[in-house]
């Protein structure tokens, strides 16, 4: 897969399938099967018969089945029967959506573009045909993620999912945010013996979960990821469970130079959130073209106000006045380019020069709030650092007590360690993703997408080898 699709949704196809009338059923049913088809369905139309008996039988929680053999007309009892009828009144649902014209049928839905011809294939033994279509226009594909596509590779995507749907025409931010955030939460959970404690805790989910830990099995990356950056920050600060003096301080201590971490934490968020804007400069020139993304607050405005900004400060603070001037000036051409495009959205008069003026404040404010933000890096990496060093310190204080002392620091150092490492890990954890939602995601998307929804039945009793072709249609590429 070329590098500039991995960063988009899984590219889709608006597809038909014609199939004659008789041979419907086999068509759903093996469409069912592949389970990579989204089939428009029929709104506010009547019940079919499965779906009274359904109804009439309580409905069945448990997952639907079809029957390959034909429709049931006794169900067995028991779940097998709930979930043969739960099928079957999907499959008539499905069925009412289709457009008929004479003896033939056409179903229209979204599909993978990679899996085309294989569902094509899978096709063929029914007399059905798979058509392409061109897209509506003003309707957007539903969007799936790689991420989601492929459950058994890793990936960040529930980190997106929790956000929201991403636009179809919007990047695929699920790798990058999942760098960002492990990142973060390393620079807040600096040490390498609990970053250790993370990758094994990852190391164990990857090879073999316990069964009641299958659930979360997929976190599996962000647990290694965040050890590993654990572990980083923790050689960068000098952190082996605490300030143990194990282990030298490569960069500072934060206890002794909170300051400096102070300005490299909020220096890291401008960094952060102007490539947030450059990605949200993208995706408005994907949804609205050049003048979306120069217009926009999480465009290219908002991108020249935050830049000029920025630049500014920076050049006050190292006593640059001609630099500092030039970033106002940036600073000013942004706002100017916002309130274009704030205005263009309004009735226009009083009313929306006073709204216009009302949004480019918000502009300014979100500018210097955001930044300032990320000094939340420092204080829970101080925090993390301060709780470490008073359980090393107690621990130390119980050791010179003799044997019932040593006991004690054992005793004191294991539970210590423990409170701190649960503490401290969910404190990291919410921090980071609070500055990855409102900080950093509020930049990249101003609207929601909408899931791609295949419909996917297995049959109650697989075809026998050999009956039909052995294609998977959505075998990933």
């Amino acid at each position: 897969m070329p590098w500039s699709e991995a960063l988009l949704p899984v590219r889709m196809r608006r597809v038909a399938v014609v199939v004659p009338r008789v041979a419907l059923r086999a068509a759903l049913v093996r469409l069912a099967d592949a389970g990579c088809v989204e089939l428009d369905v029929a709104e506010g139309a009547a019940p079919g018969p499965a779906a009274r008996r359904l109804q009439a039988a309580g409905g069945h929680p448990g997952p639907a089945r079809l029957d390959p053999a034909g429709p049931v007309a006794d169900a067995p009892g028991g779940d097998l029967g709930g979930a043969l009828l739960k099928g079957e009144a999907e499959l008539e649902e499905r069925a009412r959506g289709g457009v008929r014209q004479g003896d033939v049928t056409a179903l229209a839905g979204w599909c993978p573009s990679a899996a085309v011809p294989g569902l094509a294939e899978r096709l063929r033994g029914t007399g059905a045909v798979l058509v392409p279509l061109s897209r509506p226009r003003g309707v957007d594909p539903p969007t799936l993620l790689p991420g989601v596509r492929r459950p058994d590779r890793p990936a960040f995507t529930p980190l997106v999912s929790a956000y929201g749907t991403v636009p179809y025409a919007d990047l695929d931010p699920s790798w990058p945010a999942g760098v960002v955030y492990v990142a973060l939460f390393g620079i807040m959970f600096g040490d390498v013996g609990h970053g250790a404690l993370l990758v094994l805790m990852g190391v164990l989910l990857w090879l073999r979960p316990p069964r009641r830990a299958e659930p979360v099995r997929r976190i599996w990356p962000f647990l290694l990821g965040a050890g590993a950056c654990g572990i980083a920050a923790g050689f960068a600060y000098g952190e082996f469970f605490g300030p143990t003096g194990l282990l030298p301080v490569l960069w500072l201590n934060p206890l002794d130079d909170p300051e400096r971490l102070l300005v490299a934490a909020v220096v890291l968020g401008a960094v952060l959130l102007a490539c947030a804007h450059v990605a949200g400069a993208v995706n408005r020139w994907r949804e609205r073209g050049p003048s979306g993304a120069l217009y926009a607050a999480t465009g290219g405005g908002g991108l020249a106000v935050h830049l000029g900004v920025a630049s500014g400060v920076l050049a006050l603070a190292v006593h640059r006045p001609g630099a500092a001037a030039a970033g106002a000036a940036l600073a000013v051409v942004g706002l100017a380019l916002t309130a274009a495009g704030f205005f263009a959205t309004t009735r226009g008069g009083f009313a929306g020069g006073s709204e216009t003026a009302v949004r480019l404040y918000d502009v300014v404010v979100r500018v210097a709030t955001n930044t300032v933000s990320f000094a939340r890096l420092a204080a829970f990496g101080l925090t993390h650092a301060a709780l470490a060093a008073l359980v090393w310190r107690g621990t130390l204080g119980l050791a010179r007590h003799g044997g019932p002392g040593l006991a004690g620091a054992v005793v004191l150092f294991a539970a210590g360690t423990a409170l701190t490492f649960a503490l401290e890990a969910l404190v990291a954890a919410v921090q980071a993703l609070r500055l990855e939602y409102y900080e950093l995601f509020s930049r990249l998307f101003e609207s929601q997408g909408r899931p791609f929804r295949p419909w996917h039945v297995r049959p109650a009793h697989p075809a026998p080898r050999g009956a039909e072709p052995e294609v998977t249609a959505c075998s990933p590429g």
